[in-house]
């Protein structure tokens, strides 16, 4: 495995960054803020200078002494994103746990509070037996997208628990390349539902006498058109070197975008497919 491809896996998988959210709103003019209303602000304050620990303790402040305050959801939302901006890690998968069994009625909020658990489950799953019981659980989640975020982390330790969720990752347009690649980082074929991926084959003839390179896209389904660019030679070649023209859509399918297929040269011109 090359390290530009091992390189192309970590790329494609969700950055370890917390999403940026929006503010709880802001108090109307001229209303008077309350103690609950003040920690909240110092919590945010505190945040937005990067001085996590204190921001957590403004946050645990508001829940203890307020905790019928209205408040009091997004401050335990945001004490477990400040835990997991500190790099505590169990303690902010706790924390987001915590924030959804006691919130559940949070879409917005609950949605993120899944994939940052998640993502704190990931960096621990090495040391954590907790950390890895949580991302096993989180393949069952009602939503899709936690799913697979869950198995594009399992897939870092090659655990084949993952596969399934990343083969139905597959056919989601926005995880379809991270799956992808978190499958043959694995040594798995992955089995595309099809040739409608978004991929289209790129073929590229540059003739010797001419400055510019002449450009085609192609539709998968148009694949077996490929061997129309080629010259007898270059066909000659292409059987030599094992390229299976009939078996192109296949090939493309199944692998990573910018993957060269072959590169054929007949001396008056160079023939380039690739997967994009």
């Amino acid at each position: 495995m090359t390290l530009a491809f091992l390189l192309a896996v970590h790329a494609a998988v969700p950055a370890m960054v917390a999403p940026a959210l929006p503010e709880p709103a802001a108090l109307a003019p001229g209303v008077p803020a309350g103690p609950a209303d003040a920690l909240f602000r110092q919590g945010r304050d505190l945040r937005y200078a990067q001085r996590w620990y204190e921001a957590a303790q403004a946050y645990r402040s508001l829940i203890r002494e307020f905790p019928t305050s209205a408040r009091v959801p997004d401050a335990r939302y945001w004490l477990a994103s400040s835990l997991e901006q500190d790099q505590r890690w169990d303690e902010a998968a706790d924390a987001y746990t915590e924030f959804l069994a006691k919130h559940p009625d949070q879409r917005l909020l609950g949605k993120e509070a899944r994939l940052n658990r998640v993502r704190c489950w990931g960096i621990r799953q090495w040391d954590s037996a907790s950390a890895q019981g949580g991302l096993i659980a989180a393949l069952g989640d009602e939503r899709e997208e936690v799913r697979i975020a869950a198995a594009l982390q399992l897939a870092k330790r090659r655990d084949p628990r993952a596969v399934p969720v990343l083969q139905a990752g597959l056919r989601a347009d926005a995880s379809s390349e991270a799956c992808r690649l978190a499958l043959l980082s694995m040594g798995v074929q992955p089995q595309a539902a099809g040739p409608a991926q978004g991929r289209f084959l790129v073929i590229r003839v540059k003739e010797r006498a001419k400055a510019e390179a002449l450009t085609v896209r192609l539709t998968l389904g148009l694949a077996r058109a490929v061997g129309g660019y080629l010259s007898d030679e270059q066909l000659r070649q292409a059987r030599k070197k094992g390229v299976d023209l009939e078996r192109l859509m296949d090939q493309a399918v199944n692998a990573p975008k910018g993957t060269e297929l072959f590169s054929l040269d007949d001396g008056k011109s160079t023939v380039t497919v690739t997967v994009e």
